[in-house]
């Protein structure tokens, strides 16, 4: 894949990830703090529009979106995987975490990332 490759988003998508940045979960903010300022190597944003969705965390260098699923997730799961295959053909990956994963594990979940990372990156 392209580094930095630039995927088109609907526009109206933008006020409504600023409002999502500013009304994150507990779950998201956790993440955040251990990902935010190039902490693991590479660079994330919070609520970023891609096509028509918007994906709780997303690198552009290497083209990796994070999503933590909450119980609206567990209703959603068709238009989940639609989504994802839809952005995948984009050429984004993904790692999936559960809000218990972020409470309970977070160390698992970093580790995940960062070999995500570290395969994406070379």
């Amino acid at each position: 894949m392209a580094r930095n490759k630039i995927i088109p988003y609907h526009p109206a998508l933008k006020q409504y990830a600023r409002y999502l940045r500013k009304n994150s979960t507990k779950t998201e903010v956790l993440l955040w703090k251990k990902i935010k300022g190039r902490a693991l190597g590479v660079q994330f944003h919070r609520q970023v529009p891609i096509l028509s969705y918007i994906v709780d965390f997303y690198c552009h260098e290497i083209g990796l979106a994070i999503e933590i699923d909450g119980k609206i997730h567990d209703h959603s799961f068709l238009y989940d995987a639609k989504r994802q295959g839809n952005l995948e053909k984009q050429g984004v990956n993904f790692l999936r975490f559960s809000n218990q994963n972020i409470l309970q594990e977070m160390n698992m979940v970093l580790e995940q990332i960062k070999r995500q990372i570290k395969e994406l990156s070379s």
